[in-house]
């Protein structure tokens, strides 16, 4: 069980992300606060994995967060949410040790993903990931609502569809090789096909 707490100021995104994460099993948010000095005292009694933490919150802001983790709790991973995809603000986390950085408007399966690939540390630092964030899909809306296709899933099917094998897919969209292959499974299943022969065949039918 992965134990997660999370610190953001926006009340009804931050039970969002709640209900979100405990949806999958193995994740569990076991404290919900609005600022970064709540979540520091609990921090300090509490067994924690993985800290969710906004950048701009009151009292104790995300950079505040981030060097009192890293220099009191250095076994623990600490994830940013950002609205913002800046490669200065992003770079400024990095130097404080961030474990990760992602866009809150990314799709809720890149949240869930990137918190296990950090607790498993494989995550991949990596700007131009989150850039891809926040790009739009490479199919069409009708496609992705036919299928239930994330827009990370859309990124890998149309670089499955240009030829590319797993390790490119995974070095294009700086990821790890086991989160490309999570996601073929999950695309695969979506588009109830069993092989790739199979994927491609479906791809070229909808003149994608």
């Amino acid at each position: 069980m992965i134990r997660i707490a999370l610190a953001d100021d926006h009340k009804l995104f931050a039970k969002g992300i709640e209900g979100l994460i405990e949806e999958h099993e193995g994740l569990l948010v076991v404290g919900l606060f609005h600022n970064g000095k709540e979540l520091l005292e609990f921090l300090d009694k509490e067994e924690v994995d993985v800290v969710l933490t906004d950048l701009n919150m009151p009292v104790l802001d995300g950079f505040g967060v981030l060097k009192h983790c890293k220099l009191h709790h250095p076994e623990l991973k600490v994830i940013v949410l950002s609205m913002y995809d800046e490669e200065k603000i992003f770079k400024e986390c990095m130097v404080l040790d961030a474990d990760a950085f992602i866009l809150k408007d990314a799709d809720p399966d890149e949240l869930i993903f990137t918190i296990i690939e950090v607790y498993e540390g494989r995550y991949v630092k990596n700007f131009k990931r989150v850039i891809q964030q926040a790009e739009q899909a490479p199919f069409f809306d009708a496609f992705r609502e036919k299928y239930r296709l994330s827009r990370r899933e859309t990124q890998i099917l149309k670089l499955i569809s240009d030829g590319m094998l797993n390790r490119d897919i995974a070095d294009e969209l700086s990821l790890s090789i086991q989160t490309i292959e999570t996601h073929r499974k999950n695309i695969h299943q979506k588009l109830q096909v069993s092989s790739r022969i199979e994927l491609i065949k479906k791809v070229n039918e909808m003149h994608l």
